[in-house]
């Protein structure tokens, strides 16, 4: 299965009790459909006490389960506590976007979206040379200097 029908597939599980472990949520889940994987992350610090870090993923063999786990798992209690159940988003690509260390600029996205072609280049170059403009500033402003409205 390629990662994006991967994420298709695989609902995010949020605000879970500190004691919910894997097969807490495989438990809770199962009557949705086959499960490929359960992730539950663990806390970054080194030496943290917790098990995870609140939050986990339910990845299922059928797409197609995610849409009846959302429904009827979405704002149920688990272990005393109320969960959100959404679809997952996969995650961003830490050299793309806003918070990378890349210029934006020099993106692959970016330059796709915002690039020019050689075509459009010309024709703006083209247009500037032969703007229908007077090569005198100060042209057409005879009169202006007097005040008040123009003598009919």
């Amino acid at each position: 299965m390629t990662d994006q029908a991967r994420w298709k597939a695989t609902v995010y599980v949020g605000g879970l009790a500190p004691t919910v472990t894997a097969a807490n949520l495989e438990a809770a889940f199962l009557p949705f459909g086959e499960i490929a994987d359960i992730s539950v992350p663990k806390p970054d610090a080194p030496n943290s006490t917790e098990l995870h870090r609140g939050f986990g993923y339910v990845e299922f063999e059928d797409p197609e389960d995610t849409k009846a786990a959302i429904d009827n798992m979405d704002q149920s209690e688990l272990f005393g506590k109320v969960i959100r159940v959404n679809a997952a988003k996969a995650p961003k690509n830490a050299n793309e976007g806003l918070g990378s260390k890349t210029a934006l600029w020099e993106q692959e996205g970016w330059l796709a979206e915002n690039a020019v072609s050689e075509e459009d280049k010309i024709a703006a170059d083209r247009a500037m040379t032969v703007a229908d403009r007077p090569d005198d500033p100060m042209q057409g402003l005879e009169g202006l200097d007097v005040a008040g409205p123009k003598p009919a």
